[in-house]
């Protein structure tokens, strides 16, 4: 797949659809497998037209994206359905004025050469989102476009889902339905920091984790049994998520790591964690015997999850 941000270095004209594209579920790549039907039909090339930062950050001032993938993950994704281009537009204040029918002919036609345009059922775009497919068929017929629209997609499949109900699954703990929908682990990226280093005392030493991102949804707080990717190696871990009641009870939520069978310094080394399962909420703890007892059961349980998926 290449990716194009300057337009005047696109040479040939492509089927293609337009969204944000987060999460890069299976409802996205039903979309992109229609998608690549229709060009193969027209004998043309594939691509998916998106956006670097979400457009509610710009339209709305006080907006928190709680995203499923950065940029970089969601153009990786994209990378692996094996479509041809991705344009990359950057969406500002000036941008979002721009109407549904400039869009599509100013915009999609003439700068991006699109010859066939395919949207979602639901799909709506252009200023204030106030136009539908009716009238992208005439905007796009004006100018040599087809536009077509897509059914909402087969319950039968499992596939209707969207970005917002994985969002959903992750604040709730349910990380297993949500890797499900997205047909991958859900994963946080950071450097490890710095701790206090208590866990060593009760045998359960534990890396700190600070996110690269801080837009992307933290799943709820508890425990998870999670693989852990230090330099390309994959390791087994269970990784904590909470404001540790039993010890401090900090102000923000802490994501700290027990890798398994792991003893290396990795102070400010890059690390990804996938998350595969829940195992329990935080909880307080009278005191650490208590907290040790509770982690070597957690611990089994992770053991008897792992060898399932390993």
């Amino acid at each position: 797949m290449k990716i194009i941000c300057d337009f005047s270095l696109i040479e040939e004209s492509t089927t293609a659809t337009v969204g944000f594209f987060d999460g890069v579920h299976l409802g996205h790549r039903y979309l992109i497998k229609l998608l690549k039907e229709y060009a193969k039909k027209s004998k043309l090339k594939t691509a998916i037209i998106t956006f670097p930062i979400h457009p509610c950050k710009i339209l709305q001032k006080d907006y928190q994206p709680f995203l499923l993938n950065t940029f970089e993950e969601k153009v990786r994704r994209l990378s692996l359905t094996e479509i041809d281009y991705c344009y990359v537009i950057n969406f500002t204040q000036e941008f979002s004025k721009i109407t549904a029918q400039d869009f599509i002919q100013q915009i999609l036609h003439k700068q991006l050469r699109i010859k066939e345009l395919l949207v979602g059922y639901d799909n709506r775009f252009g200023k204030g989102r106030i136009y539908g497919y009716k009238q992208y068929v005439q905007y796009g017929k004006s100018c040599g476009m087809s536009v077509r629209q897509i059914d909402k997609l087969p319950e039968k499949e499992d596939i209707h889902n969207s970005s917002t109900s994985i969002r959903q699954l992750l604040m709730e703990g349910k990380v297993k339905k949500a890797a499900d929908k997205l047909s991958y682990y859900y994963s946080l990226e950071g450097k490890v920091v710095q701790g206090n280093q208590l866990g060593r005392t009760i045998d359960y030493p534990t890396a700190n984790i600070s996110l690269y991102d801080k837009e992307k949804v933290i799943p709820c707080k508890g425990i998870y049994a999670t693989y852990v990717f230090i330099k390309g190696d994959k390791h087994i871990g269970m990784t904590y998520i909470g404001k540790r009641p039993t010890i401090t009870f900090d102000e923000d939520n802490r994501i700290e790591v027990n890798i398994f069978d792991f003893d290396k310094n990795i102070y400010g080394k890059r690390i990804r964690i996938e998350f595969l399962q829940f195992i329990r909420p935080d909880i307080y703890f009278h005191n650490l015997k208590e907290l040790q007892k509770q982690l070597g059961k957690d611990k089994a349980k992770v053991k008897k999850i792992i060898p399932l998926t390993w």
